[in-house]
């Protein structure tokens, strides 16, 4: 028999052999395990989300008060509110042009009605502000920076500039102690000693300074560190119970320098806390790779991303250990999206799969996180369409139904709480991750993700009478299915978050 024939029989054996192997995992029921006994940690991890301010949110928008009812609905602690100035101006920049002798442009006409709604919806919860865009004519930039006059119109192009007009940073932080005054304070006075009356006086719980300050002015660790430090200390002044969220980057890992030289007290004035850093995970595929592969990438991203996250954990505790950390941008991503700024950008309809995907890759992402101690784990984000990060919806565009991201975290919420304890637990295939709970009441549950877009029967000893809700690729964007488990076993479904509550112990 020639060489090739021998090689190409012997690769079609190999290949045989590893699909018979796979068929014969595939028919195996998945076998949890669970030592209720042995506790790893108490989660203190809280499920919740980033909403952005954008003209759906406008009072008379077709879809207002569906939108805040389902953020209402949730009842998440911690949600970022980001008004999204550097795509809507008018919705996220409080003065967007600059004083001049006589006048100044102070305007929260269409900040305000949406702050006010979201508070509203809120109300009893504690909030991560966001109103983070710096005004465009405080940079140094060849011309003045132009933007639309409608509010409703987005701009890609207004965070322009990387060097400030005033190198102390006193104009930015004057600017945004202002803002957060108008929330808390009932009102400021302006840059020519005009008192301006708002009526508000709202907590501000935490505030977090800029959003990817890496990608939109491109400030380096140092300088970005000494903005934060102008910043906090000007809002101290007017919001004194108020903490900080600091970093908040897109891609930390690309940048080490930002965790080791702003987490260094060294580097920071006297006195200047530093309560929290963030940063941000999206999988991403690559965009040649078919719908089909996206489930191993999400997946192999996901776990990347938590190994990095226990680097950086290491790091904050070595430097600044009482130091808290929020994840607050949690999702995944088409490659499409970052063409939605180009004139002729063309919104391709997404599968309704990737939903239920990009489900499970939260609910994971979420697990790892609670495993780690983080403080936080925003999903992304509501609300989105066509034209506005469309892959990273919770909610349909069309009609504000919740789709299966929006299911899981309201999953996630409803079942698990800080001061349960996370127990250990483990499955014998790595396509199912399990994650057990005791609550201080000593009620059992656990949390189940299927990693793959095929069914597995999962083996539990205890879940006969077990209480099962699961959303799946057969349930779609619908509510989560439950029932009651009859037997020692039950079916996983493809991209399955499930939770299990067991019956209590006799």
């Amino acid at each position: 028999m020639s060489n090739w024939k021998s090689r190409a029989l012997l690769i079609f054996a190999i290949l045989l052999l590893f699909g018979t192997m796979g068929l014969g995992a595939q028919d195996q029921p998945v076998k949890v395990q669970v030592r209720w006994d042995h506790p790893t940690r108490v989660l203190h991890t809280k499920p919740t989300l980033l909403l952005g301010a954008a003209p759906v949110l406008m009072r008379g928008a077709p879809l207002h008060d569906q939108i805040l009812q389902r953020i209402k609905d949730l009842g998440a602690d911690d949600v970022r509110y980001a008004g999204a100035g550097y795509v809507y101006p008018h919705l996220g920049v409080a003065e967007l042009e600059p004083p001049t002798a006589i006048t100044t442009s102070w305007d929260f006409s269409h900040i305000d009605p949406i702050t006010e709604d979201i508070m509203k919806a809120l109300d009893g919860h504690p909030v991560v502000w966001n109103f983070t865009t710096i005004p465009a004519w405080m940079f140094k930039t060849r011309e003045s920076v132009r933007y639309p006059a409608d509010p409703t119109t987005t701009d890609w192009d207004y965070a322009q500039g990387k060097k400030l007009r005033d190198p102390t940073f006193r104009e930015v932080a004057d600017y945004f102690a202002r803002v957060v005054a108008w929330h808390v304070n009932g009102g400021f006075t302006d840059e020519l000693g005009k008192w301006h009356e708002s009526g508000h006086h709202y907590k501000v719980d935490y505030w977090e300074v800029f959003n990817e300050p890496d990608l939109e002015h491109g400030f380096s660790a140092e300088t970005y560190t000494k903005l934060y430090d102008a910043i906090v200390e000007a809002i101290h002044k007017v919001s004194p119970q108020t903490k900080f969220v600091g970093i908040s980057h897109s891609y930390i890992v690309g940048n080490p320098e930002y965790l080791t030289y702003f987490l260094n007290p060294k580097n920071h004035k006297p006195g200047i806390p530093l309560d929290m850093i963030s940063y941000h995970f999206y999988a991403v595929p690559n965009a040649d790779e078919p719908p089909e592969v996206h489930q191993f990438t999400f997946f192999n991203q996901a776990d990347k991303f938590l190994e990095v996250v226990g680097y950086i954990e290491t790091i904050r505790k070595m430097l600044s250990p009482g130091t808290g950390t929020m994840v607050n941008e949690i999702g995944t991503m088409l490659p499409d999206d970052w063409s939605q700024s180009r004139p002729d950008y063309v919104f391709r309809p997404i599968r309704p799969s990737y939903w239920n995907l990009s489900a499970a890759t939260y609910a994971y992402v979420f697990a790892g996180l609670a495993r780690l101690g983080i403080d936080a784990a925003g999903e992304s984000a509501i609300p989105c369409a066509p034209g506005m990060w469309p892959s990273i919806a919770m909610l349909d565009w069309t009609n504000a139904q919740p789709n299966a991201r929006y299911w899981a975290l309201k999953l996630i919420i409803d079942n698990f709480r800080p001061g349960d304890k996370i127990v250990e637990g483990s499955t014998d295939f790595g396509y199912v991750m399990v994650q057990a709970y005791v609550s201080p009441s000593g009620e059992r549950k656990l949390l189940l993700v299927n990693k793959r877009d095929r069914d597995f029967e999962i083996s539990l000893p205890e879940a006969e009478g077990a209480k099962v809700e699961m959303i799946d690729l057969a349930t779609g964007s619908n509510p989560p299915a439950s029932g009651t488990i009859e037997g020692p076993s039950f079916k996983l479904g493809g991209f399955g978050v499930a939770v299990v509550t067991l019956k209590a112990k006799q």
